[in-house]
Order: structure tokens, then C-alpha cells, then sequence
């Protein structure tokens, strides 16, 4: 009998053993991202940072689900700036590598490109980087700014400082042509007559603008003109620039800008798309005093902050993924957004206690599920968007932002195109 119980003990022994050194459960999650092409510039910055947060989340026994740990485990694959190709990949994702979330995209042409896919196969996608709003999808979460947390903020400190002509530049797609149809809208019901917005205009057959500012494709780089424009709509010194050209385009931009003599003094531009991130491609001694409104800056003197900073570093110095970039590396709103992305998943996930879309998402859209990240407190609301801190900044010489003002805990709405053509038509 002792033998036996010897036996028994042993045996329970060895068991306990595997258990302790088995493998933990792994939950593949997807980055959908431009690791090549126009967007590139941008986008690899956010594959890196996802990268960053599974290895931190990892690290620190992984996303806990029913008294079990699961190691996430990545599955990358390249949009290459094609948004078609955006859709095949988000396909291969869903329903050949059959991920449990989705963290991707940068242009809104992309999100509308993966949307149906999401939607008919019932996945899970996390989107961070500014947008024009229009949009509400159960599948897809937007941690990104909504218009009401970047643009029109930004629009009512240029008001504030006394600008009274605004131009209006974008690249062609949907992302610029909304926000800046959205502005012009905003701009008139805040008393700026139509010849001070400048960048022109296309109107429909009964004479209603439908397309406001001036246009240029993806990887444009002759601004030579456009920028010629731009000086002589300043002459008159209270104008100001709004900027939602995308990816690398930015570069030749600000080049001609520069060349051309014009100041933020002269004609302050603010960006919507132009963060830390870019500014490292950037001339940025001729740049200070450029302005940026988002929902993160690098500068942002908090703990949380100076503590993500630290980890990132780290990780960067030690990281063994293939295409990261270890050196002069730095830190953005979109990047971020992504980070607080992957936390918000988890929690809804563990809360859940599930992987599944429906029940992660039933608790997402429960308004129960917060963050404390590097640029404040986000919290998730019923409308897929999320509640946090807005800041407007100034271009230092650096490549970092001085912050000029804060806005704690701004609402996200992604609908204001029809609420300000109501208005408008009641201001009539």
C-alpha cells in the first residue's frame, strides 16, 4: 500500500511538474498595417509599438481568461499602401490565420477598404489614427481622434489667437476631403465668410459646396504652386493653414514652405496628420512654431508618460523583431492610440472572460472598460469611440511639441457633418 502511495505521490508530483513548465495557451492577434509604400513613413512606427505591448503584456503572464494565461502571439501582415491589397489581407487575417482582434490601418481609405470584410466575418478591428468621423461600424473600434477632438479644437484656438482666413490643403481621399468639408462648414457658422477660406471649392448642380481646399495625391511632391498660393492668401498677415496632406508628402511640403520664407509667424499651419513620428523626416528648425492638435504629445510631463518612455526605450534597445528600427526613434498620437488599443482589448477580454467578437464587444460598448496611458485616462464609449485629454501644441526645434493648451476628457463624436448643415440652414 505505501508503494502504491508512493507511486500516486510521485506520479502527482511529475504532473504538477509538466504543468508548471508547460507551454502557456497562445491567442494569435493581427497588425494590418504599410510596412511598405507612401504610408510606410508612418505606419511601421505602429507595427512597433504592438509589437512593444504584446512583448509587455507577455512578460507580465499575458491576457488571464478563465484561470488561464495566453501568450499573444503576432500575425503581421504588409497593406503596402494598397487598399485593395488592405482587404485580401484582412481576409487572410479573419479567416486562414483566424485571429482574435485586429490592430491596423492608417488612411481612412484603408478602413473602408477592410470594413466589409470585418463586418462579414464578424471580426475585431481597432483603428488609432485621426479621422473624419461619418462612420460607426460594430466591428471596427476608434480610438482614434474624431474631427471634434482634433480639428475643430484646433480651429477654435487659430480663432481665439485672431486668425480670420483659414486655407484648407489635403491629400485626395477621404480623410481630408470630409475633414475639410466638416471645416468649412465649422468655419462659416463661427462667422468666416466663404472668400477667407482658401484652397478653392466644387459645388453641385444646385450650387451647394460639396468639396472644399486644395488636393494632391499620395506621394506628391511638386507644392512649388500650391505653396506659391498659400503666400499670396497670407499677404494680408491674420491667415493660417489647416494640413491633412498624409504620409511623406509632408516632406516636400515643408521644404517649400520653408523655401519659401513663410513663418508660423507669418502663417502658423497646423497639421492633423504631421506628428513626432514625421517630424524626424522633417527640417524642423525651420518649423518651430508649427502647430499640431492630438491626444498625446511625447512632452506630456507625467509619470505614466516618463514611464511608457522609459519601457519603450528599453524594448527598443533589446527587442529581436525583424524591420525595427532601433535608433532615434520617437513617439506619436497614433502610435499611442494603438498602445492603449491592445490595453483596452485585454481588459475587455479578461472582463469577458472570452475572445469572442460579440461578448468583447458587448463589454467594450458597456462604457466599463478604461485605460491609464501615456497620454491620460481613455475610456471606451457605447458609440465605438473613446473619451480622452486633448492638447494643442507648438513645434519646437527639437521635433517635440510645447504644449499651449489642454482640454480634459473630450466626449469622441464621429457625426458632425449633418449636424452642422442643420445649424448652418438654421442660421439662414
Amino acid at each position: 500500500m505505501k508503494l502504491i502511495f508512493n507511486k500516486i505521490l510521485g506520479t502527482a508530483a511529475m504532473l504538477g511538474l509538466l504543468a508548471v513548465h508547460a507551454p502557456a495557451e497562445t491567442v494569435k492577434v493581427g497588425i494590418l498595417h504599410s510596412l511598405s509604400g507612401t504610408m510606410a513613413i508612418s505606419e511601421t512606427s505602429l507595427r512597433d509599438v504592438l509589437l512593444f505591448a504584446f512583448d509587455e503584456i507577455n512578460k507580465s503572464g499575458g491576457v488571464k481568461l478563465g484561470g488561464k494565461s495566453y501568450t499573444i502571439e503576432p500575425v503581421i501582415v504588409d497593406g503596402a499602401s494598397n487598399w485593395p491589397l488592405f482587404a485580401e489581407k484582412a481576409k487572410q487575417l479573419l479567416e486562414q490565420d483566424k485571429v482574435a482582434t485586429v490592430f491596423g490601418c492608417w488612411t481612412s481609405v484603408s478602413r473602408k477598404s477592410v470594413l466589409p470584410v470585418f463586418e462579414k466575418d464578424n471580426g475585431m478591428l481597432f483603428y488609432p489614427v485621426q479621422y473624419e468621423g461619418e462612420e460607426l461600424s460594430k466591428n471596427i473600434f476608434y480610438t482614434a481622434e474624431a474631427v471634434n477632438q482634433q480639428a475643430t479644437p484646433a480651429v477654435d484656438y487659430l480663432l481665439k489667437l485672431g486668425k480670420k482666413k483659414f486655407y484648407l490643403i489635403g491629400t485626395d481621399y477621404v480623410y481630408p476631403q470630409t475633414t475639410n468639408l466638416i471645416l468649412y462648414k465649422y468655419l462659416l457658422l463661427h462667422g468666416i465668410p466663404i472668400e477667407n477660406i482658401g484652397g478653392g471649392f466644387r459645388k453641385d448642380d444646385a450650387g451647394n459646396v460639396i468639396s472644399a481646399g486644395k488636393y494632391t495625391p499620395f506621394g506628391h511632391s511638386d507644392y512649388q504652386q500650391i505653396v506659391a498660393d498659400i503666400k499670396q492668401f497670407a499677404a494680408s498677415g491674420d491667415a493660417c493653414v489647416l494640413n491633412t496632406v498624409n504620409g511623406d508628402s509632408n516632406v516636400p511640403l515643408f521644404k517649400e514652405i520653408a523655401a519659401a520664407g513663410l513663418s508660423a509667424a507669418d502663417c502658423p499651419v497646423v497639421s492633423f496628420s504631421l506628428a513626432e513620428d514625421e517630424l524626424r523626416a522633417l527640417p524642423t528648425k525651420d518649423l518651430v512654431g508649427e502647430l499640431g492638435c492630438w491626444t498625446y504629445f511625447m512632452s506630456l510631463p507625467t509619470p505614466v508618460n516618463k514611464t511608457f518612455l522609459a519601457n519603450w526605450n528599453g524594448w527598443l534597445k533589446t527587442q529581436n523583431h525583424s524591420g525595427v528600427v532601433k535608433e532615434k526613434r520617437a513617439v506619436d498620437s497614433p502610435i499611442v492610440l494603438s498602445y492603449d488599443g491592445v490595453y483596452l482589448w485585454k481588459a475587455a477580454a479578461e472582463k469577458a472572460g472570452s475572445f469572442d467578437v460579440d461578448k468583447v464587444r458587448e463589454v467594450l460598448e458597456s462604457g466599463a472598460v478604461a485605460f491609464n496611458g501615456p497620454g491620460g485616462k481613455i475610456t471606451m464609449q457605447k458609440n465605438h469611440h473613446a473619451t480622452k485629454d486633448v492638447f494643442m501644441g507648438e513645434t519646437k526645434a527639437n521635433g517635440q511639441f510645447k504644449i499651449l493648451e489642454t482640454y480634459p476628457q473630450v466626449y469622441g463624436e464621429p457625426f458632425m457633418l449633418k449636424d452642422l448643415t442643420a445649424k448652418l440652414a438654421q442660421k439662414k
